[in-house]
């Protein structure tokens, strides 16, 4: 099993961190890295099942949302290369939100799980993902 783990700390509350990151259809805090988000289906950025298409290649579905542990997870059903439906199996995408009290900022994870008989080339295309992400919010909140 293939792991990607990536965090930052974000100098916000942890409420106001993950009031913009749990947006599961709203990416305009990662302007120049998402340049496109498409809502697939009915469903709402907060309801579980949700689906999106990032940049026209990334096509993902929201497996769970949780407030309370401010974390989110999502599914990739299909992308490019390394991550294609053919490629990859298990894909499970997670961010979540931590405080830090002693200064009143936010940790910020990133991490996915996946199946692929070349774990490398995956990593080597959702690291670099995952921390224009984080520098994003980061940039987002500075």
């Amino acid at each position: 099993m293939g792991k990607c783990y990536n965090s930052v700390v974000v100098a916000a509350p942890c409420e106001a961190v993950w009031k913009v990151l749990r947006g599961f259809h709203d990416l305009s805090w990662a302007a120049g890295v998402v340049t496109q988000v498409e809502k697939v289906g009915e469903l709402d950025g907060e309801q579980v099942g949700a689906k999106r298409i990032l940049n026209g290649a990334f096509h993902e579905t929201l497996v769970s949302i949780d407030d309370r542990e401010r974390t989110f997870m999502y599914r990739i059903d299909d992308g490019p290369g390394p991550v294609s439906k053919d490629a990859v199996n298990n894909y499970i995408g997670a961010a979540r939100v931590l405080p830090i009290t002693e200064n009143n900022t936010a940790f910020v994870e990133w991490q996915s799980t996946y199946d692929s008989p070349n774990d490398t080339a995956v990593g080597e295309l959702c690291n670099p993902i995952y921390q224009a992400l984080l520098g994003a919010l980061k940039k987002h909140f500075s």
